[in-house]
């Protein structure tokens, strides 16, 4: 087997240079990133972060079960739930590329919740919120701003513990959490933001330490195989 991969280069040079490294596990359209966002009940797995920006509905299908994979053996989750990002939670919300993501999900093997918005990312609603890379970067890199704003105007007002807003502010740092999991590939692959220190850095090679090769079949998706899948 080969060694775990740890960059915190260009996405975009790393996915291409790990696709040709290591091959994407058989069935698997497309790799995606996951990263695990804390929640107020754990950890929600946001996939995908970056990786692939325009998908189809059936590499969103596939992040689906990458990510319920992703959560099961990383976080632990023995039935993971798994939500579709979208503008609204009732059927039939969202753009095109949603829409028919919604209506092969029903019949892959995963426990689909449906439609989840914007703010049910961090509330810990599912377990897995699936979207396109070039949203779920949006999506990462607000939290993270947001973050960063909101607990230096809670410091400034004075009405928290500044230890205790570092401990809150370390949940959401690169130092913390290493880097998104390049998940699909046949090889351990962490991508580490642009900006990582070198605590950073070594967090992100312990994480690809401990993430190992997942060897869990990947359904293949596809008109043809929409309806349950044993």
């Amino acid at each position: 087997r080969r060694a775990p991969l740890v960059s915190a280069g260009s996405t975009g040079a790393v996915v291409t240079c790990a696709v040709r490294a290591f091959g994407r596990r058989e069935g698997v359209l497309r790799p995606a990133l996951a990263v695990a966002l804390p929640t107020p009940t754990g950890s929600t797995v946001l996939v995908d972060a970056g990786g692939t920006a325009d998908p189809t509905a059936e590499m969103l299908a596939q992040f689906a079960l990458l990510g319920a994979s992703y959560a099961r053996a990383v976080l632990g989750v023995a039935d993971p739930s798994v939500g579709l990002l979208s503008i609204g939670t009732e059927p039939g919300k969202g753009n095109r590329l949603v829409r028919e993501a919604a209506g092969l999900l029903p019949g892959m093997p995963v426990r689909f919740h449906g439609n989840v918005e914007g703010h049910d990312v961090l509330a810990g609603a599912v377990d897995v919120v699936v979207t396109d890379g070039f949203t779920g970067n949006v999506v990462l890199k607000n939290i993270e701003g947001c973050v960063r704003t909101t607990l230096d105007m809670v410091a400034e007002a004075g009405i928290a513990p500044p230890g205790r807003l570092a401990e809150v502010a370390r949940l959401y740092t690169a130092d913390t959490h290493g880097g998104a999991a390049l998940l699909g590939l046949t090889g351990t692959v962490v991508v580490g933001h642009g900006s990582s220190r070198s605590a950073a850095i070594a967090r992100a090679c312990v994480v690809a330490s401990e993430l190992g090769a997942d060897d869990e079949p990947v359904p293949a998706v596809g008109r043809a195989s929409v309806g349950p899948v044993a």
